[in-house]
């Protein structure tokens, strides 16, 4: 058995290997450290993750290399969404250490989790088998039931991990027994070999049909696309924010990655059975999400309920890539679906980060009452919030407006375009609940007088965050034309 051993080329992924070893690191560093010198832990994973960004950065040559058994890839388009994952971590890190330390949360386990669940989106964004989307999932999920739990004395929290752990291990079940259902239709986990499989017509087409459908319920579940979404607004809501702020960014790149790598380069043949599955839970996740939002009095509540439409949207621009049977459409349509994704992710961060922004020891700034007057006791970080939620409410000339502009245009190409004006109509519903946020911050008088006390990092962070939101609105084809040539060179 020795003599048959391959000795994997490590070098596609070095990121993980290094990300693995610095967290075994940190988790035996942090022992000998005292409440005092948190400090170096929260130092220590930042280092890390910019190391990781800078590995990845030196591994891009733009080839599509397969390594462990074929089970890993490392191509343009893992590069490109990890350097956004790593992006995405650290802004989490510095938007949340000052809200963990008023609460007594700033612990080690924080950042050995926060590492554990970046590896596991790695993992997936890599994986090129069935076993290692599978493997990096689970160790994203059980970082995240635990992280929902950190605050172990609040009964909200609890209840959320609770929720969140038997709604997702239903979840893995369902994608488990889809991927065991594609095994047995095609006798291979190698996400290509599926493919193959499939368009040589040796695969079961009736069995394949059957696991398409618990693998599809299994990625809408990760995307919180309806009707799989039950868990976002209590998990969102009963977590402590900083967590919230991490669920709401960068597991969404990951989700991405995984419909991508699953429906796009393994069940691509199947393409005119997934299609109608993702319009349908396109066009019920806009308008679900657009309409229970308008109810919330919680903004994290009505930012879970916003990431459900936007959700949809993605997925509208996924289902967009194959017009029947061309494939011609596919790099436009998917180019614009990664687009929407990153626009998303740094609009997350920034809505989110507000909210941190706003809370202090003692006080969660988590209802919109709390943005009242906020122009009157800061007008900079006032504009920044009114950019964030004009970006999301798809208007001019935000990077929310190109993104959804984009996805509908694709929709429109694809000739879906009754479902194109059902998501135009359903965004018009949507932007009331995000000018509200505004008309509160510059229209009525401010509840709380207290000042803005925030470290001079998380406000430079937040302010740039802002901008960017705004300058990749004004220029979106510095952001849109990567994610085109990720896509061609990886494809």
């Amino acid at each position: 058995m020795l003599a048959n051993f391959v000795v994997p080329d490590l070098y596609p992924a070095a990121p993980e290997l290094f990300l693995a070893l610095m967290i075994c690191v940190i988790l035996l560093v942090d022992l000998f450290l005292g409440q005092a010198q948190r400090w170096i832990t929260a130092l220590l994973t930042v280092t890390t993750l910019l190391g990781c960004a800078a590995i990845t950065y030196n591994t891009m040559d733009g080839q599509s290399v397969l390594t462990f058994s074929d089970m890993f890839i490392d191509d343009l388009l893992a590069d490109f969404l990890k350097l956004m994952l790593y992006v995405s971590v650290i802004a989490v890190l510095v938007y949340s250490r000052d809200y963990l330390k008023a609460r007594g949360l700033d612990r080690g386990e924080y950042y050995v989790l926060l590492l554990c669940a970046t590896l596991g989106m790695m993992v997936m964004i890599s994986a090129a088998h069935l076993l290692s989307v599978y493997i990096g999932l689970e160790l994203l999920s059980l970082s995240l039931y635990a992280l929902v739990a950190i605050d172990r004395d609040s009964p909200r929290a609890t209840e959320a991990a609770m929720k969140y752990f038997v709604l997702g291990a239903l979840a893995s079940g369902l994608l488990l027994y889809g991927m065991s259902m594609i095994y047995g239709a095609t006798a291979t986990l190698q996400i290509g070999g599926i493919a193959q499989a499939i368009v040589a017509g040796s695969a079961n087409k009736t069995v394949l049909v059957f696991g398409l459908v618990f693998l599809v319920s299994g990625i809408a579940f990760k995307l919180g696309a309806v009707p799989f979404h039950m868990w976002i607004p209590d998990v969102y809501h009963g977590a402590p924010t900083a967590i919230t702020l991490f669920i709401g960014s960068a597991p969404k790149i990951a989700a991405f990655a995984m419909a991508l790598r699953l429906l796009v380069y393994g069940l691509f043949p199947l393409a005119h059975h997934w299609q109608v599955m993702l319009m349908i839970m396109a066009v019920l996740s806009i308008g679900l999400g657009n309409l229970a939002a308008i109810a919330q009095t919680n903004i994290k509540r009505m930012l879970a309920y916003s990431a459900i439409s936007h959700m949809g949207f993605m997925l509208l621009a996924l289902m967009s890539g194959i017009v029947g049977g061309d494939p011609s459409y596919m790099i436009p349509a998917y180019s614009a679906a990664m687009y929407y994704v990153v626009a998303y992710v740094l609009m997350s961060l920034g809505s989110f980060g507000m909210v941190l922004l706003l809370s202090r020891a003692g006080y969660e700034a988590e209802n919109l009452e709390d943005f009242k007057g906020l122009n009157r006791r800061s007008p900079w970080f006032a504009a920044v919030m009114m950019v964030l939620m004009f970006s999301m409410a798809g208007i001019p000339f935000f990077i929310g407006f190109f993104a959804k502009f984009s996805v509908l245009l694709m929709a429109v190409n694809a000739g879906y375009i009754v479902v194109a004006v059902i998501a135009v109509m359903f965004s018009l519903v949507g932007a009331f609940y995000y000018l509200r946020v505004v008309k509160l911050m510059y229209f009525d008088a401010p509840t709380d007088a207290a000042p803005i006390v925030a470290p001079l990092d998380m406000r430079v962070l937040l302010s740039a965050n802002g901008i960017a939101v705004a300058l990749f609105g004004i220029f979106p084809q510095a952001i849109m034309s990567l994610c085109a040539y990720a896509l061609v060179r990886s494809m």
